[in-house]
Parts: C-alpha cells; structure tokens; sequence
C-alpha cells in the first residue's frame, strides 16, 4: 500500500482525507507548520505543497480552505485564518452587517507533490515546445526518453 504525508494540523481535516480515501493509501499525518506565501488560491497551494514535499522529503498532500464573501468580492479568501485570529467569529460577522448579500464561498483546494524534484536547464530538441523544461525523475529531461516511457 503506498503512503502519502498529509500535513496539516487539523484532527478533523485528517478524518476527512482517511475517510475519502479509505483504505486505498495510507495517509500519515505529518504536523508541520508550512510558511504560506501571498497570492491567489493556487499559487498559496502549490508552494505550501512544495515545500511540504521538502520538509517530508516524500510525498505530501495539503488542503487549504478558502472563504469568500460574495459581497466583500472574494475577501478575505485563502486569508480567512488570519482574518478568523484578528476579528473572532463576531468581528467576520459585523463585516457583512452593511451588504444584503451575506453569501459565501468555501472553496477547498488540496494540492499533492509525489515528493521534492529538481529543475536543470532545459536540455534535448524542443519538437514538443515544452518538452526540455520539464525533468523525469531526479535527471530525465523528456526530449531523452522514448514515446513509449513518456506515455
């Protein structure tokens, strides 16, 4: 059975991934603090995961939740543990209190790194424009590899 990392500290988050998965993979949880960078709920994802994957050094999984309020266009988004710490339950409340539309959006978004890599400089012909930027493996370029391992 393979395992994965899943990083996070939260007891329910983890009852929820062993649930959907079941028994599939073995999911060990890891619960380290990941610096998260600013941006959009992807680009917080994708780093958060990678650097999961390296502190790990394997696979990793990592979910982050993201609330929008419809009326706040998006705010306070993959920002709501921030904004949960300075304002409490009451102070994420009063912020609707001036719009009708007290609508929100959670929007979870779970990221997984099979485990850290590395990017060399891109190497081999570009008969598929993309093919020389991305690594198979510690030291694979795809323009190296046969049709049949690419697939």
């Amino acid at each position: 059975m393979k395992t994965i990392n899943f990083i996070t500290g939260n007891k329910n988050k983890l009852a929820e991934v062993q649930a959907i998965l079941g028994d599939t993979i073995e999911v060990q949880n890891r619960a380290i603090d990941v610096p998260e960078i600013q941006g959009s709920i992807e680009e917080i994802a994708k780093e958060k995961c990678r650097k999961a994957a390296e502190t790990v050094q394997g696979p990793a999984l990592t979910e982050d939740t993201a609330l929008e309020f419809n009326a706040l266009k998006g705010l306070p988004g993959p920002y709501i543990k921030w904004f949960l710490e300075a304002l409490g339950h009451d102070g994420l409340n009063k912020l609707l209190d001036p719009y009708e539309d007290k609508s929100i959006v959670a929007v979870c978004t779970f990221a997984f790194s099979s485990g850290p890599g590395s990017n060399g400089p891109s190497q081999g012909p570009g008969d598929i424009r993309y093919n020389p930027a991305y690594p198979i493996g510690p030291s694979h370029p795809l323009p190296f590899l046969n049709q049949r391992t690419k697939d």
